[in-house]
């Protein structure tokens, strides 16, 4: 048809398609207004509220009071059950039925006793599709029932999102109906929408005026009250579409994702229900559309659904073996990337790996890690001795200072160890599958011309919700569309698969993956920080006091069922929300719960073991006791004093350090508490502000190198941060901190911006600050967070934020810290074996050991025997290099040895490294930072 040649305006053409498809203007005659039919009330509606989480079959059998819409229910974490009578219309029969839904919680449709579909508005979940009850309509009713749990997608909080969850709010039922949906009008107001947007995103390119003119035309074409009209316009959307690439244009791998924090603004008990009502509607999504692929990390997260809906799991392997629902990530949780102890990362890897082997018949080939606050430069070892060689994060891309050079790279660890890294280059892993996300994905690519690949997650996350059929609709349009990227359904062993093959022009990334964000991550909710260094260090002398005594003695049971019971609960409390301390003071209480019940429980363990070890005094032999030492050195030490005085100081948290302000203010003066031969100790208390004070107990032992501080605090601060200094007579360039199985360097001037980014910076156990011929070391039994400047040692003690838990850090605390001073390199001092010592204490127990016997020992300082464990019938022996040195050493044992392999950390065997056993036996060699695990049959 001939058109006379008319100027036409760009504003005024886009404004015209934009207001025809809007849901603001002209709904009443455009095109978005048209996307439902006629309305029917439901039958009845009615709701039973309980203030706990009550399971289905029961909440079926109790009283449902009638409501209505616009009523409101709650209070927060409340749970509300609807039950839902409905009657589809005859008139009705042959149209796509909805049940329409909005309410400000989170809900899940129930059918036939079984979670179909998730209901959450935050989502752009808002409808269940009723279509397939259609031939029982003229016969029966139907009912069903919503859950609704009284939270959003993001927690309750008052005022903003991460504020602390307001108790009180209400939640409202907006919507409840039956409606018809119009499916010829939904797909073409998504031909408008991403015509739309690719006029926008390509402002004054040839690509973008194509598709200015084509979505005018389609106005032209289209009358929304004439569906007949619908196939020319969409015709002319095709068209386009359907305009391809050349054979160089850059390839998104779309892959549907849905991250969903174990707990982070809602409990570990909301997280269960969010992954029910998350998973089951990706279910829906995979039945409808054979090529949509799902990822999914988190063993944790896929037993809660084993247990609680085990319908469901069962659905999940089927489609785990069709190759759309895709485990991924190998981790029980996805931890945090700083804070959990090497064993720990081992144990998550052990623990998430066994899962999904068990389940889903494979291993997980790719580590998935896309939210936390920084990454080890020990895990591409631990990774890779748990059969991963793949590494996928985006998080290091909200770096407040630096942005990271790359996109996919290799990634060398503190040991030397490589693995294949991608950040897929969108910078998010919530994609929504819009063409400002695929034009992101090739604008942002760091390696243009290295890698021509890209991941590509799409779904809502954080709190769940995952992928929309509007988003599989999308991204279907522009599978190859000229001067878009091309888009393939696609799995991580596809991308990663692809990213191998064009490697050879990668560049290398080597030490941690530090993030310039959350600093103070490193030091929140001390108390949880405790509890992990303290269950860490627990279950390991459990462990090794367990297999002493299985060794020992024939009748010893090893807890291997309840020990792995608790490793989980330890293992769940380092998702990266919780151990980090950036989560609701709910899940704060849980995680103290669950730490009380491992020491508890592990208590009782250790005891059990002791008592197998050392028999029990007879009557009237008085009281004899004995002593457990779980580390493989004697505990014998010699004082050297410090030279330098402590401040503890008060501030905001701030990089530029313009508020700190010394506690100085003395409650009680110095006073002798001990002054004996052996042991000698002086205590004070001072006033931090008119709220909050600290009182410590400095001591000095005769056999122990460090001047330790017993610390209490009773903190009642607002937005501050208590720090410790300790200005010492050593210049150095840089300081050293202890990691998982090793350490690592930092500088201590603020050269370049990469350098005063990490104005506060994690370590574990110990840093040091030496020079040649001379250092001091500052050890701690349960903190991360340290600052070493120029000659200043500071730790991190307490913080007071006030979101999203209000009451962060408010109470009590007691915790060590201790000064080290040093002659010669920290190595030679045994700076590692005296902080091992500081959060490894010894053990008494009463009982009569016939004569002290060690069974192992290991002859080189430089290796530390980690672990010691049960594995099947053998003993697991975890060692590692800790000083960064190549060497040769001696594992000695006065266990009768049978047989010794090595293994992986997956607790494999490894046959093909050879045993060398000696006389005196096992030689084992190192390489700076290894890891070694054997596997031993004793006789």
């Amino acid at each position: 048809m001939y058109h006379q040649p008319v100027l036409k305006n760009r504003r005024t053409l886009l404004e015209r398609a934009e207001k025809f498809i809007s849901d603001i203007y002209f709904t009443d005659c455009n095109l978005r207004g048209r996307l439902f039919g006629d309305i029917h009330p439901l039958e009845s509606i009615s709701v039973l509220l309980s203030e706990k989480r009550i399971l289905y079959s029961e909440a079926i059998q109790l009283n449902f009071q009638p409501c209505k819409v616009g009523d409101t229910f709650g209070p927060t974490w409340w749970t509300c059950w609807f039950k839902v009578v409905l009657k589809i219309p005859e008139a009705w029969r042959g149209k796509e039925v909805h049940l329409r839904w909005e309410s400000d919680g989170e809900g899940m449709v129930w059918r036939d006793q079984q979670p179909v579909q998730g209901l959450t508005k935050e989502g752009e979940k808002t409808s269940y599709v009723l279509t397939d009850l259609h031939v029982l309509i003229s016969i029966f009713s139907i009912t069903l029932y919503v859950e609704l749990a009284c939270n959003g997608l993001f927690g309750a909080g008052k005022g903003s999102m991460i504020a602390a969850p307001d108790p009180n709010r209400k939640f409202t039922l907006q919507k409840a109906e039956l409606v018809v949906f119009n499916r010829d009008v939904r797909e073409l107001l998504t031909d408008f929408e991403m015509l739309v947007d690719i006029v926008k995103i390509l402002e004054g390119e040839q690509r973008g005026f194509q598709a200015l003119f084509t979505a005018n035309e389609m106005v032209n074409l289209c009358d929304p009250a004439n569906p007949s009209s619908f196939a020319a316009a969409r015709s002319l959307a095709q068209k386009f579409f359907a305009q391809k690439n050349g054979e160089s244009q850059h390839v998104v791998h779309a892959m549907g994702h849905c991250h969903i924090d174990s707990a982070w603004l809602w409990p570990y008990e909301e997280t269960i229900r969010k992954c029910a009502r998350s998973w089951v509607t990706v279910i829906k999504l995979m039945e409808n559309n054979p090529e949509f692929v799902f990822t999914c990390s988190q063993a944790q997260q896929f037993q809660w659904v084993k247990s609680w809906y085990p319908n469901l799991f069962s659905e999940i392997k089927q489609f785990v073996q069709k190759g759309q629902f895709i485990p991924v990530g190998g981790t029980w949780v996805e931890m945090d990337g700083n804070l959990p102890s090497g064993e720990s990362m081992v144990r998550q890897f052990l623990h998430g790996q066994n899962f999904f082997k068990d389940e889903f018949a494979h291993y997980c080939k790719e580590f998935w890690l896309p939210d936390t606050f920084g990454y080890s430069a020990q895990l591409p070892q631990i990774m890779k001795g748990c059969g991963i060689s793949r590494f996928l994060t985006q998080k290091i891309s909200w770096n407040l200072v630096n942005t990271f050079p790359h996109n996919t790279f290799f990634w060398e660890g503190v040991d030397g160890t490589h693995v294949l890294t991608h950040f897929p280059p969108g910078n998010s892993y919530e994609m929504k599958g819009k063409v400002e996300d695929l034009i992101n994905t090739v604008k942002n690519n760091k390696d243009k011309g290295r890698a021509n690949h890209s991941g590509f997650l799409f779904g809502f996350g954080d709190g769940g919700g995952g992928p929309t059929q509007l988003m599989l609709d999308r991204l279907q349009r522009v599978r190859d569309t000229d001067c878009l990227p091309k888009v393939q359904m696609s799995s991580p062993d596809v991308l990663f698969s692809q990213l191998e093959s064009d490697s050879s022009l990668l560049c290398t990334w080597v030490g941690e993956l530090f993030l310039e964000l959350h600093n103070g991550t490193y030091t929140t909710q001390a108390k949880i920080k405790l509890g992990n260094r303290q269950c860490e260090a627990l279950l390991h002398d459990v462990e090794v006091a367990s297999c002493l005594a299985l060794c020992k003695t024939d009748s010893f049971k090893y807890p291997a069922c309840k020990l792995q019971e608790l490793w989980r609960l330890l293992l769940l409390n380092q998702f990266h929300d919780v151990i980090p301390g950036s989560c609701i003071e709910m899940v704060v209480e849980d995680a103290l719960k669950y730490y009380d019940e491992i020491r508890t429980t592990g208590s009782r363990l250790l005891l059990a073991a002791c008592d197998s070890l050392g028999s029990t005094p007879g009557k009237g032999a008085g009281s004899s006791m004995a002593v457990l030492n779980t580390l493989p050195w004697e505990r014998t030490e010699v004082i050297s004093l410090p030279a330098d005085d402590p401040q503890t100081r008060l501030g905001a948290f701030h990089r530029q350090n313009t508020t700190l302000k010394p506690v100085i203010e003395v409650i009680e003066p110095a006073k002798v508490v001990r002054s004996g031969t052996h042991q000698g100790s002086v205590s004070f208390s001072l006033r931090i502000s008119g709220k909050s004070t600290i009182r410590q107990e400095i001591v000095l032992d005769a056999c122990c190198p460090y001047v330790k501080f017993n610390t209490q605090v009773d903190w009642e601060e607002s937005h501050k941060f208590l720090k410790v200094e300790f200005p010492v007579q050593v210049r150095s360039p840089n300081a050293t901190y202890e990691i998982q199985f090793g350490h690592l360097q930092r500088p201590t001037h603020r050269n370049t911006s990469w350098d005063w980014a990490r104005f506060e910076v994690w370590g574990h156990k110990w840093a040091d600050l030496s020079e040649h011929g001379f250092g001091v070391a500052l050890l701690n039994d349960s903190k991360y967070g340290y600052s070493i400047h120029e000659n200043i040692m500071t730790l991190s003690l307490l913080r007071a934020p006030k979101a999203p838990d209000v009451n962060a850090d408010m109470g009590h605390h007691n915790f060590t810290y201790a000064l080290m001073p040093h002659t010669g390199p920290f190595q030679d001092a045994l700076v590692i074996q005296y902080a091992y010592n500081l959060n490894f204490p010894l053990h008494v127990f009463h009982g009569v050991i016939s004569e002290p016997w060690s069974a192992f020992s290991v002859n080189s300082p430089a290796v530390i025997l980690e672990t010691v464990k049960q594995v099947e019938n053998a003993l697991l022996i975890r060692l590692y290099e800790s000083h960064g040195s190549s060497v040769t050493t001696t594992l000695s044992t006065s266990l009768p040895l049978h047989k010794a392999w090595h293994c992986d950390l997956l607790e494999r065997p490894d046959s093909i490294i050879p045993v060398s056993k000696t006389t005196s036996g096992i030689s084992l060699t190192f390489k700076p930072f290894q890891i070694r695990s054997l596997l031993l049959i004793i006789k």
